[in-house]
Formats: structure tokens, sequence, C-alpha cells
């Protein structure tokens, strides 16, 4: 074990969790840290738990046995949960890897986050949404199994042909393509008014923070780049190993929008048109137009920026006005004396 290596307790709800996803589940947790603690509970007297049996000594995974002493409760939580809290006031650990589908489990995962505690769960894909954003990472079974399935050469395959994989439409839990967009756009406005650069990496982190459950091999790809890359609205840059993501101008189209506007204001007359219905103009003529993807969080600021064009008033009276070329010229001149 490395020095400086995270380490991990490892507990498994043999009750909710089937005994094939075993070694992807201990493959994906290597990517993490040192398992330090490798336990799984449940009753062993029963049948329903007898395909764990054979895997239990090949993984070094301590069996925790409970007794369901009454019918329909589940005791392996309560286990789970107490042993969970043991090992949290050890201090040995750094983090847990909580291996269920059951939502019982939420309020133990944020009690330990609350605790410094980094908390990785791993569940089927019919795990409730609140154990899943309890969690700072989580992550399908089925998609591990799936990866751990496919050979080096799928996996190739698969990669170099990925704008043709499309997520399983059944998968109601996968965040949307355009909610994903949406976000990265967000962060990437963000840097930009603190001017930074957006690194590949911090979208990756704040992509996780914001959806515990985010995984690119939903969506069929291994690499996030690879991922971005198929945004319209996201140009991912390279520049040896150094990658990071901005957003992409379509310098055709920003001509056209930006030349619309201008039409539009120029024939509203010298009073101008307000604010509101040049957007909802603006809306129909460029039906996926959205501020935020030219740099901007509000539509005065972008207005503002396009040559021959300003805004006057404030509120409900906020409007765009066309602002003649001799008057632009007259007023960088004045500038320029001052």
């Amino acid at each position: 074990m490395k020095e400086n290596e995270s380490k991990y307790a490892l507990l498994i709800d043999a009750d909710n969790v089937s005994a094939k996803y075993i070694k992807p589940i201990m493959d994906e947790l290597s990517k993490y840290g040192n398992v330090t603690y490798k336990r799984i509970y449940g009753d062993w007297t029963s049948t329903h738990n007898s395909s764990w049996k054979e895997v239990l000594l090949q993984n070094s995974i301590s069996p925790i046995q409970q007794y369901s002493y009454t019918q329909g409760k589940n005791a392996t939580d309560s286990a789970m949960i107490i042993d969970a809290m043991d090992i949290l006031y050890t201090g040995n650990v750094d983090g847990f890897c909580l291996v269920s589908s059951d939502s019982d489990f939420t309020r133990l995962a944020s009690r330990l986050r609350e605790s410094g505690q980094y908390v990785i769960g791993m569940g089927e894909a019919k795990t409730p949404i609140p154990f899943r954003q309890a969690c700072n990472k989580f992550t399908t079974l089925e998609l591990l199994l799936e990866d751990s399935a496919s050979d080096k050469e799928e996996k190739s395959a698969r990669s170099a042909n990925s704008e043709q994989v499309k997520p399983k439409e059944n998968e109601s839990t996968v965040i949307s393509r355009e909610e994903i967009e949406e976000a990265v756009i967000r962060i990437i406005t963000e840097n930009q008014n603190n001017d930074k650069e957006t690194g590949l990496g911090e979208v990756g982190s704040r992509l996780v923070k914001l959806y515990p459950d985010f995984d690119v091999r939903n969506y069929g790809y291994s690499m996030l780049y690879k991922f971005l890359d198929t945004f319209p609205k996201l140009n991912v840059i390279r520049e040896g190993s150094k990658m990071w993501v901005a957003l992409y101008e379509d310098p055709t189209r920003k001509e056209s929008l930006e030349r619309y506007i201008v039409e539009q204001v120029q024939v509203s007359g010298k009073n101008g048109i307000g604010l509101g219905p040049l957007g909802n103009k603006i809306h129909l003529q460029f039906k996926d137009f959205k501020v935020r993807d030219y740099g901007y969080s509000r539509l005065k600021e972008y207005i503002s920026s396009i040559p021959h064009v300003r805004t006057k008033g404030e509120g409900r009276q906020l409007r765009a006005v066309y602002e003649e070329e001799k008057k632009t010229k007259r007023k960088g001149r004045a500038k320029e004396s001052e």
C-alpha cells in the first residue's frame, strides 16, 4: 500500500445485491485507494445468500451473520449501520463504500459525509435517488458489470465508434445529455466571469458533485473528453497533455443572430424595442437560443455588447435602441480626447 493512499471500508448488503457484481465492485474500488475493511452482511443460513458463499473466501470478505429475527424486518441494515459507525470512530479510514440498492442507507451515507468521510455508493439501477444523492459518488452495478465483461478489443471498438452508442432508453435515472450540457455551460460561464479557464478535470469533478451517479459509461464512452466532444455548444481544447473546455461559437450563427437583433432594433424606430419583446422575437427565430451560450448571464449585457445597439431605462422600461454609426464614432473621439 502506498503511504498516502486513501483507506476505505467496504460494506456490502447481501440482501440487496447479487454476488455476480463482486469482481466489478473490487476493480472499481481499487481506483480510489486501499480497502482495509471488507465486510458483507446477511443471513448465511438462508439459501437466498448461497451464491455469495463461493466468492467470499476468494476476495477475503468477512461475512457478518445477521439472523432475520422478525419476518418482514431487515436486521441486516441495523448491523451494517452499527458497524459503519464503529469503524468511523476508530479514525482508521478515509472513506466508505456502501454497496446496496436499498434507500435505508441514505441517512448513513449523509452521516458519514457530515464526519468528513468520502462516501462511494454502489447499487443496481433500481436504487432510489435519495441514496444516490446522499453519496459523494454513486455507480450503477449493471454498468460496472457490462464494462468488466467487455475485453480490450471490444472497448477499443466501442470507443472508436462511440458516437453511435446511445444510453438505454429505459434507464430513467440517467441524467439527460441536455442537462449535462447546460451544467457544463454554467461552469464555463462562471469561470469566464472570474477570468479563469475551465480545465477538463474541474468539469469532471464538478459534474460528480452535482450528480453523484454521473458516469460517462452510461452514455457509451470511456473518457470524459470524448463525451464532451459530442456536444455542439462545447469545445474541448488540447495542448500537449493539458485539456480544457470552452464554449463553442459558430461564427456564421453568431453573425446571423447579431444581424437579426440589429435589424429588429433598427426597424423599431428611435424609441427602440423592449427587451422582453425582443427576447421573444429572438427565440422565435433562433429556437435554441440561450444567452449563456454566448458567455452572458443576462440578455441586457449580451444586447449591449452588440455594435450599434445600446440599452436604456430600468426594469420593465428597459429597451434596446439603435445607435447611428456617426454617434458611435463621435463618442469614440470624445473618449479619446478625455
